[in-house]
Order: C-alpha cells, then sequence, then structure tokens
C-alpha cells in the first residue's frame, strides 16, 4: 500500500484553491514546475487525474474534488491537534473569539465576564466582518464567533449555531424628548428624527417591515451599521435610536438616555458560531453554558 505523501496534498490544495499552477507556485515560493511534478506525482499515487485543464485554469475532477474534501479534513486535524496541545501545554487557557466589528460591545463583554479575572486563562477578542470571522474559525485560529447574522446552513455545513439570546428592542433617547408627550409607538415615529441601524441588518428589515405595516413614512436622522455609533448619536440626541437596550444600558441607568418605547415586534439575536472539533476548548463549553442559563 503507498503512503501518501502529505507534502504532495498540500500542494494540490495550493493549486485547488488558486485554480493555476503559476498562482499556487508564487504563494508557496516554490518553482512552477516543482508543483506541476509533484502534483503528477500524487495523481499516480491517487491513481487518478485531479485537474482538467480549461483554458489557462485548473478544473477538479471529479475525483479531484474528493480529494480536496479529505485534504481540507486532515489539514484542520492537523492544525486542531496542534492548537489543541500548544494550549494544553502551558499553564495558561486561552480562548479564542472573534465577535463582528458591529456586535454590541456590552453583550461581548457579558459572554466572556464567567472566565475574566482568572490566573489560568486569557482571552483573545478578535473583531471583523463576518466573512474574516467565519474563515478564522474554519482555520481554527478561533474557537468561537459571536455574531447576529446566522450563518446560512445546508447539509455540508460545518458551521454549529447556538443561539445565546433573545434581545428586546426599543425606541430610545434623551430625557428631554420624554416631555414631548407621545407614548404611542406611531406617535414618536412620526414626530421625531430617528437613528436606524443600516439596511443590511435584521434589526433594520424588522423596523421597516413594522412602518410599513403602520403605513408610517420616518424621518432618518442618521444610520449607522455599528451599534457603538448608534450608541454615541443617542448620546448627542441625534434623534430617537431604535436599539437593544443591552447596548445602552449603562445610560439606561444613569438616566441618560430613556427607554420611550418597547418595539414587541422586533428582537435582536445573538448567536455563537463552532464547528466540530475533535478536540474542543473546555474554556468553550463553559462561556457557552454559562451564556445559555443568562439568556
Amino acid at each position: 500500500m503507498s503512503i501518501l505523501n502529505l507534502h504532495h496534498l498540500r500542494l494540490f490544495r495550493a493549486v485547488a484553491r488558486d485554480g493555476t499552477l503559476t498562482g499556487a507556485a508564487r504563494a508557496l515560493h516554490i518553482s512552477q514546475s516543482a508543483v506541476s511534478t509533484q502534483i503528477k506525482a500524487l495523481e499516480t499515487s491517487l491513481g487518478h487525474d485531479l485537474f482538467e485543464r480549461r483554458g489557462r485554469n485548473l478544473v477538479l475532477t471529479e475525483a479531484g474534488r474528493i480529494a480536496l474534501d479529505h485534504a481540507d479534513e486532515i489539514f484542520r486535524a492537523a492544525e486542531d491537534l496542534t492548537a489543541t496541545l500548544k494550549t494544553s501545554g502551558g499553564k495558561r487557557n486561552v480562548l479564542r473569539i472573534g465577535a463582528l466589528a458591529t456586535l454590541s460591545r456590552n453583550f461581548q463583554f457579558g459572554f466572556v465576564e464567567p472566565i475574566m479575572g482568572r490566573d489560568d486563562t486569557e482571552v483573545i477578542l478578535r473583531s471583523g466582518t463576518q466573512e474574516q470571522l467565519l474563515r478564522g474559525l474554519e482555520a481554527l485560529s478561533l474557537d468561537v464567533v459571536l455574531t447576529n447574522l446566522v450563518p446560512a446552513r445546508d447539509a455540508a455545513s460545518l458551521y454549529l449555531v447556538d443561539r445565546l439570546a433573545e434581545q428586546p428592542v426599543s425606541l430610545v433617547g434623551a430625557p428631554e424628548r420624554v416631555l414631548s408627550g407621545e407614548t404611542e409607538i406611531t406617535d414618536i415615529i412620526a414626530s421625531h428624527p430617528l437613528i436606524l441601524p443600516t439596511p443590511e441588518t435584521s434589526l433594520r428589515s424588522g423596523f421597516d417591515a413594522m412602518v410599513e405595516r403602520m403605513g408610517l413614512i420616518p424621518k432618518i436622522a442618521a444610520e449607522a451599521d455599528d451599534m457603538a455609533m448608534l450608541r454615541l448619536l443617542a448620546r448627542a440626541d441625534a434623534g430617537v435610536a431604535v436599539i437593544p437596550p443591552i447596548v445602552v444600558q449603562d445610560e439606561l441607568a444613569t438616566g441618560r438616555l430613556v427607554e420611550l418605547a418597547r418595539l414587541d415586534e422586533i428582537t435582536e439575536v445573538f448567536c455563537a458560531v463552532t464547528i466540530k472539533r475533535r478536540f474542543p476548548n473546555p474554556l468553550l463549553k463553559e462561556v457557552l453554558g454559562e451564556a445559555a442559563r443568562a439568556g
């Protein structure tokens, strides 16, 4: 039985992702001829052609697609093992968290709070776009991704999604706006400029559907895709913000902002996205359990 050459498999994976020998060779800092020779050696070892040429590009054959699936699994397992043993071999446990850049900072802090301050624990928080964070999760550089955008799942999906919390959404503004006397949602929306999440967010789509049903045309003072910016705009009294109260909990507690009305038709869902791992981070199970109990 022939032994699979992992170096050849890694080169094959690079070519499959790039689609050209030239691009893969450049990324790997080796010659194109060396890549070509070693891919041919892998094909000989497996007994199947892995690519077919279409114009200037190389396209995976059916055997190539199967080989790529197995290659991804092999290297994920190797990276998982390395990451796990590096972590367990030290005195400190590390939890690597990716959070959507626009996600509530208060929610993020609440998630990590149960393990903060421990002498044997380090928490690394990285922010980014959904695409960047999910790539980091698949590459095992992140243990979990916190988001309010539930990733699409199908039979081939790697993602495991835990719904941690479902937060209410309210109309929030400066105390002076209470003096204007409106108490009904329709009156508040009709009478005040609004600070809204940007149209691509799930919260905004829910709000737009609600005002459409009400037959209202809101006056928009500002839009932002970042919860922290919505909070700052509300504090500056740029208008009445459509926002989860958890984002402005400190301002509500001190009276700097007030909740004018609760939008019962709209909620904000917070999720933790993980992937199935052979050696899961023990800290992850702990924080997920705490978050589920708190939610």
